[in-house]
């Protein structure tokens, strides 16, 4: 390993390395973006396909099932055939399986197709941020990865919008097709520009040394997770035999895989770089910036929606402001980078995260306009550049380049894992506080309550010449009852962003066990010689 570093300052890529990153950012993007963009067309498949709403949920699943396996395999199926080769057959399987779901007569084949959807696309993230990685220089990195940071932090914003508008538009056929001919340019420019980096050796002989109890138990694990994350909410939990039998299969298979790992010749996954403080802690930092990021861009939406009467399409729209600003703020975090020590950018941007989110608490109301919901996404895009790329950036710290792919492919995977896991965790206490405060206010709506009797008499006066006394009472009690669901949805979603401000405020003190860097440090002494 002490080869390490000398090969890393000699080798350069053949082309600018910029023509690289948007290369494979590309490919990235469309992987990214079909994690979301399905989302608004499930009543449209449902009925096209003859299928349930419940039923239609399972496309979502199927994809972030295969998609989550496939994340942290990336570093072994790389070893095999090369980096570039494998990050071809993602494209090529991605945009052949993308076809495949178009034409879909049938839910069980589509959801046969979005698994292989998912698995192709699971090798994309890990290997565009590898590749940008070995193709800059160390002290560029954090430039590149404001351009991956777009990708991970902009598909999943505007994949609802987009998905909305083609749907409305054509059909939800088409939110297949479009990958298409994104993934056949993606594959033509991989093929002229990327190149494996010399440390990089494909050996076919580590085919047979695969680590088949790990990737059983991989596959084990997360599809158990990802099925009680996704199914949690709609069974009522673990009030459900379905979903107590997931939990305890997730429990009882992940504790194992992180065993066997830990003591395999030939992992799957190179748990033992969690040696690394530094890595540890950026692994733990990215699963809370994946669940913040995912979860903010869900709770918007689906508030817009269910208090403001929104649609899908508008809700979208609102989120578009925030869009435009993190175009601006990820070169610019970037640049930063290059002149601020990584955690010190860190602790910055969780400091504006829980700024952000108690600003969104304390300003969430049912008469908020289209502008003001727009200001509210654009406060709290404003941490994520520098928090993204800042932790990315500092999980490369002190680690061997040859070590890439596995570093890529952990980080990817903690953060897709942490967006699974918040979303489902916000959307469980937006149910559970609705209900809390929905039973508090129903103290006040008493016949002895003088303020209720006073209200119901002047919403009776205000009906009765329309719909006569009968049909006003019940109307009245009717309209004070929506009232105080509306209020107890609002409390539900105050107290959400007020949680996300303590966990922003919780990971402040973890951000000072990053390592200490010097950004102006020559590249060489920014790579460990292990």
């Amino acid at each position: 390993m002490e080869q390490s570093a000398p090969v890393t300052q000699r080798w350069k890529p053949a082309v600018n390395p910029w023509l690289i990153a948007a290369t494979v950012a590309l490919g990235a993007f469309m992987e990214v973006l079909d994690t979301s963009i399905a989302n608004v067309a499930l009543p449209h498949i449902a009925g096209s396909l003859g299928a349930s709403q419940d039923e239609s949920t399972w496309v979502l699943t199927a994809y972030l099932v295969s998609n989550a396996v496939v994340l942290p395999m990336g570093g072994w199926a790389a070893s095999i055939i090369g980096r570039k080769r494998f990050f071809q057959l993602c494209l090529l399987i991605f945009t052949v399986s993308s076809f495949l779901c178009g034409i879909a007569p049938t839910l069980p084949i589509l959801l046969l197709c979005r698994v292989i959807q998912g698995a192709g696309g699971g090798g994309l993230q890990p290997m565009a941020q590898a590749i940008m990685a070995d193709s800059f220089e160390p002290q560029q990195r954090g430039l590149a990865f404001s351009l991956y940071g777009l990708v991970a932090v902009l598909a999943p914003s505007i994949g609802p919008t987009l998905g909305g508008w083609i749907t409305d538009n054509y059909s939800w056929n088409w939110i297949f097709y479009i990958n298409i001919p994104v993934g056949i340019c993606s594959i033509i420019l991989t093929q002229r520009l990327v190149e494996d980096p010399p440390w990089m050796k494909a050996d076919k002989k580590n085919l047979s040394k695969i680590d088949s109890l790990g990737l059983t138990l991989l596959v084990l694990s997360m599809a158990s997770l990802q099925i009680m994350l996704d199914k949690g909410e709609e069974k009522d939990w673990f009030q459900s035999t379905f979903i107590q039998a997931f939990g305890i299969t997730f429990a009882i298979t992940f504790i194992a895989l992180i065993v066997w790992e830990w003591r395999a010749k030939e992992p799957i996954m190179d748990l033992k770089l969690l040696k690394s403080r530094n890595f540890s802690v950026c692994c733990f930092l990215m699963l809370i910036t994946g669940g913040l990021l995912n979860a903010s861009t869900v709770l918007q939406p689906q508030f817009e929606q269910a208090s403001l009467g929104y649609t899908a399409t508008i809700a979208g729209l609102s989120l578009s402001a925030g869009g435009i600003l993190l175009v601006i703020l990820m070169p610019m975090a970037g640049q930063a980078l290059a002149r601020v020590p990584a955690r010190n950018l860190v602790l910055f941007g969780f400091a504006v995260y829980a700024i952000s989110y108690y600003y969104t608490a304390t300003h969430l109301n049912l008469g908020l306009s289209f502008g003001a919901n727009s200001w509210l996404r654009v406060i709290q895009v404003v941490a994520i550049p520098f928090v993204f790329i800042s932790v990315t950036t500092a999980g490369y710290f002190g680690m061997p380049s040859e070590k890439s792919n596995q570093i890529s492919g952990l980080i990817n995977f903690v953060r897709n894992i942490g967006g699974s896991i918040l979303i489902s965790l916000t959307g469980a206490a937006v149910t559970e506080r609705g209900q809390f405060h929905a039973n508090q206010l129903l103290q006040y709506v008493t016949p002895s309550s003088p303020i209720f009797q006073s209200e119901l008499r002047s919403l009776q006066s205000s009906l009765r010449g329309a719909f006569g006394p009968a049909n006003a009472s019940y109307l009245a009690q009717a309209q004070i009852y929506h009232r105080l669901q509306e209020q107890a949805n609002l409390l539900a979603y105050v107290d959400v962003y007020f949680y996300l401000c303590a966990l922003s405020l919780l990971m402040i003190p973890l951000t000072l066990l990053l390592r200490k860097n010097n950004p102006k440090e020559s590249a060489k002494s920014q790579i460990a010689v292990h």
